[in-house]
């Protein structure tokens, strides 16, 4: 397979990122915007996936225009479906000979008034957005972080799947869920570390909740307390290559001051 080195974008400066393959699971939502604006900053490749065409373009597009000369690209993957999934994994390895990141931003809520009013078709559709995601992203790129050489698969979790609440009963469970299987291809990546260090990473980011500009707009007088910026999550996901595969491999990190 012959590998591509992407152009580096005017203004960024040579870093982990710089050159690297990354893509981003649900990049249409605002976190997905500030992560491709961040990432392209960086020197990286992003190759952005959403099931809102609309609202990838929007991010691709600014992300493009932030930062001329930065290779950013948009496709409507069904992440639902593993075999289409499969085929993004395989078809971004193959256009740009590696994939070093995988950041899965995918994201949904529902939750009730009390436990005895929770509806179980809550727990059907946040186990599809949260968990099935996550379980057909992993399997469709664990083997190409790993041969990247310095791979990251970055999880977005929430507090609540450590400290459930009555009326979030079916959302916690799935974030925990998904935690758990991320946790799980750590493991893996452990298991088959050549000498100790783990060619690749997966990782958990817990936040209380996220928080963009917009938000605060719409609401000014809100206080947002122990939200996390989506900008300032964008900032700690491109550090994550900065650090060695070890030290990031199995961990959860807390951009909460109230783990």
């Amino acid at each position: 397979m012959t590998s591509t080195t992407p152009a580096t974008p005017q203004g960024s400066r040579p870093g982990a990122l710089d050159g690297a393959v990354v893509a981003v699971a649900g990049a249409g939502g605002p976190a997905g915007h500030a992560t491709l604006l961040r990432l392209a900053r960086a020197g990286a490749t992003v190759v952005a996936a959403d099931a809102d065409a609309r609202r990838l373009a929007e991010g691709v597009d600014a992300a493009r225009l932030a930062h001329g000369g930065a290779t950013v690209t948009g496709d409507t993957v069904d992440l639902l479906d593993p075999a289409a999934t499969r085929a993004w994994a395989d078809r971004t390895e193959k256009e740009y000979g590696r994939v070093d990141g995988l950041v899965h931003l995918v994201g949904g809520w529902r939750g009730s008034a009390s436990f005895a009013e929770t509806d179980l078709a809550d727990w059907d559709a946040l186990h599809d957005l949260l968990v099935r995601t996550v379980q057909h992203t992993s399997l469709a790129f664990e083997a190409a972080l790993a041969r990247g050489g310095n791979g990251r698969y970055v999880l977005v979790s929430a507090a609540g799947a450590s400290r459930p609440t009555a009326g979030n009963a079916a959302y916690a469970a799935a974030k925990a869920a998904a935690e758990a299987w991320t946790l799980a291809l750590a493991d893996g990546f452990r298991r088959t570390a050549p000498g100790g260090r783990p060619a690749a990473a997966a990782t958990i980011l817990v936040v209380k909740a996220l928080v963009s500009q917009r938000m605060r707009d719409e609401r000014p007088g809100a206080a947002f307390a122990g939200f996390t910026d989506v900008t300032d999550l964008a900032d700690e996901i491109c550090r994550l290559w900065d650090r060695p595969t070890e030290d990031v491999n199995g961990t959860r990190q807390w951009l909460t001051r109230t783990p």
